[in-house]
């Protein structure tokens, strides 16, 4: 997703002419947008009272692009948007004013990723979160694939928290027995439950909770009817692997202390502060056997990260570090 315009060091608007570090469709629809938006004048209807654009893309060719208002629109919006979109080859258009929002085409399009030579299908919709970049996420998935794919991991199940569309969880269900993943977005979930269906993976089962509302939940101090509703019973599972991938401000301290009871932790961490902060926690019951860096956003400061944690070895409650090299 860009925004069509961004500010100078002045603080002053200026205008993108072209966005070749994004997807090339990115750059295609801006391009023709704008000059779509010089052609019919400031009086148009789409182009009156517009302050903000917003593109979705994927690598499957399928984009959304949404125009946020400051004005209210209506049918004479939605009939302009509507000849718009047929100039643009079909392209989805979303238009948002205060308490309105109107779609030509479909807000939700299908990407499709190339996990380990098999392909799996997703869906993303503007407003609910996804990976920006699809093809680093294809190997941040397949690193993620491989160091949880062992014999042990077969038989047992794994613990997802803050599951999103299923980015993750859809592939990885391939490793192990049965997966219960949780998300707090009912946009989210409706997604991730779109993506499992697609996917024909039926040892998945996802919650609608927050990562403190699970921590509470598989502690026993409170049961949610969500959980009933999903036909989920905590007690027929056994987790040895929970993976994680919080928001920018990481793991609350309930969280890392429920994730330190397993005996594998998986954190895909979008921050590298919050991620340094929590694994001072972690790393007191856990050893770090893996760790990779992937560059979603080059050219900016911004770095996604994923790291393996193994349960050190116990013995008469002493607690010796495990041995092991890191990647490279």
């Amino acid at each position: 997703r860009r925004r069509l315009k961004t500010l100078s060091r002045k603080g002053l608007p200026c205008e993108i002419q072209s966005f070749p570090r994004g997807s090339e469709l990115i750059n295609s629809l801006m391009i023709q947008l704008m000059d779509e938006f010089k052609n019919s004048g400031s009086n148009n209807v789409i182009h009156r009272g517009l302050f903000e654009v917003r593109f979705l893309t994927t690598l499957s060719g399928n984009a959304v692009i949404v125009l946020i208002y400051h004005e209210a629109i209506d049918e004479t919006w939605y009939e302009e948007a509507k000849k718009l979109s047929d100039r643009l080859q079909g392209v989805n258009i979303v238009g948002r004013s205060k308490k309105k929002k109107l779609v030509v085409g479909d807000e939700i399009v299908e990407e499709q990723l190339t996990i380990d030579g098999k392909v799996v299908k997703y869906y993303q919709t503007e407003g609910a979160f996804s990976q920006p970049n699809g093809k680093v996420c294809e190997k941040m998935i397949e690193w993620v694939l491989t160091h949880s794919n062992t014999l042990d991991n077969k038989s047992s199940d794994m613990l997802e928290l803050y599951c999103g569309g299923g980015t993750f969880t859809a592939p990885l269900s391939r490793n192990f027995h049965r997966v219960l993943a949780t998300e707090l977005s009912k946009s989210s979930v409706e997604l991730a439950i779109r993506c499992f269906e697609s996917n024909e993976i039926n040892n998945i089962k996802i919650a609608r909770l927050s990562s403190e509302e699970f921590t509470e939940a598989y502690n026993n101090n409170i049961y949610y009817n969500r959980l009933q509703q999903a036909d989920i019973n905590l007690k027929q599972y056994d987790f040895k692997v929970v993976l994680v991938d919080p928001p920018r401000a990481g793991l609350d301290p309930l969280t890392c202390k429920l994730i330190s009871q397993f005996d594998t932790i998986v954190y895909i961490s979008c921050n590298p502060e919050t991620l340094a902060r929590d694994l001072q926690t972690l790393i007191i019951t856990h050893d770090v056997i893996r760790l990779a860096a992937f560059d979603q956003f080059p050219y900016t400061h911004h770095l996604e990260s994923g790291v393996v944690l193994k349960a050190k070895i116990t013995n008469n409650n002493k607690t010796f570090p495990i041995k092991r090299k890191l990647d490279e």
